[in-house]
C-alpha cells in the first residue's frame, strides 16, 4: 500500500528525517513509535504532503504511484486521509458545507460524476446514527466550540464517510475519553479496507486497536 524509500526531510535547513524506509502493507495497523521529536508528526505529514517538511532525497509510493511530488489535494483524492493532532478552529463553515465540498470532490475525482444531494444525506445519516453524532453538529463552525473529544468524533466522520485507502491517525486518542477512545478503535476494526498509519503514546488504546506492524523512529532515524 505504502513504501517509504530513503526518505529524508528537512524543515528551515533542519533535517529532521534521514534515510527513511517504511513499508506498510495493505490492511495494515501500522503503529508509528517514538519519543517527542522523534520525526513521528513530521513523517505522517510529509505523507500526507505538508508543503512546510521539504523532501530532500527518497520516494514515497502509494498504491504504485510516486506521490513525492504531488500536492496534499492530489493525494486526499488519491485515497490519503490525514486525522492531525491538532485541527484549528474554522469560523464561518460549517461542519454540514465542508463535509459536502469534500464528498463532491472526492465523487468527482472517482467517477467524473457529481454527487447527488440525497445520496450524500443519505451516507450523512448512516455514519451520524452509526457514530452517535447529534444533527445539530451539522449547523456548527467547524471545531468552534468543540471539546477534544468532540473534535476527535468529527474526525471519525469525516474517516466514515471518505472510506480512505490510507487513514493516517497522529494521537487519535488525545483529548477523548475512554468511551470515544473505544469508538475510534471500534471504527478502526471496522474499516476491513482501509490500511492505517497510527501513532500513540497510550498503551491502552493501542491495546484497543491491537497494531500488526510497529516502527520505531529515534532522533529522526528508524530503530534499529
Amino acid at each position: 500500500m505504502l513504501e517509504i524509500k530513503n526518505l529524508s526531510v528537512s524543515f528551515q535547513d533542519k533535517t529532521l528525517l534521514e534515510n527513511i524506509n517504511v513499508n506498510v502493507a495493505q490492511n495494515a495497523r501500522h503503529l508509528l513509535t517514538g519519543h517527542n521529536g522523534s520525526g513521528k508528526t513530521t513523517l505522517v505529514q510529509t505523507i500526507a504532503g505538508n508543503p512546510e517538511f521539504n523532501i530532500t532525497s527518497g520516494q514515497i509510493i502509494f498504491n504504485k504511484i510516486d506521490i513525492t511530488h504531488e500536492t496534499p489535494t492530489k493525494r486526499a483524492l488519491l485515497g490519503i486521509f490525514l486525522g492531525a493532532q491538532n485541527v484549528p478552529e474554522i469560523p464561518g463553515l460549517t461542519v454540514m458545507s465542508f463535509l459536502k465540498h469534500t464528498m463532491s470532490a472526492h465523487a468527482k475525482f472517482n467517477t467524473g460524476h457529481d454527487l447527488p444531494m440525497d445520496e450524500f444525506l443519505k451516507n450523512l445519516e448512516s455514519a451520524c446514527e452509526q457514530l452517535n453524532i447529534p444533527r445539530d453538529w451539522m449547523n456548527r463552525d467547524i471545531n468552534v466550540g468543540f471539546s477534544g473529544g468532540e473534535r476527535k468524533k468529527l474526525m471519525l466522520l469525516r474517516l466514515v464517510l471518505t472510506q480512505p485507502k490510507l487513514a493516517i491517525l497522529d494521537e487519535p486518542d488525545s483529548g477523548a475519553d475512554t468511551t470515544t477512545q473505544q469508538q475510534i478503535a471500534d471504527t478502526i476494526h471496522k474499516m476491513n479496507n482501509t490500511t492505517f498509519i497510527l501513532i500513540s503514546h497510550q498503551q491502552r488504546f493501542t491495546d484497543m486497536v491491537k497494531p500488526t506492524n510497529t516502527t520505531t523512529l529515534e532522533h529522526g532515524k528508524i530503530k534499529q
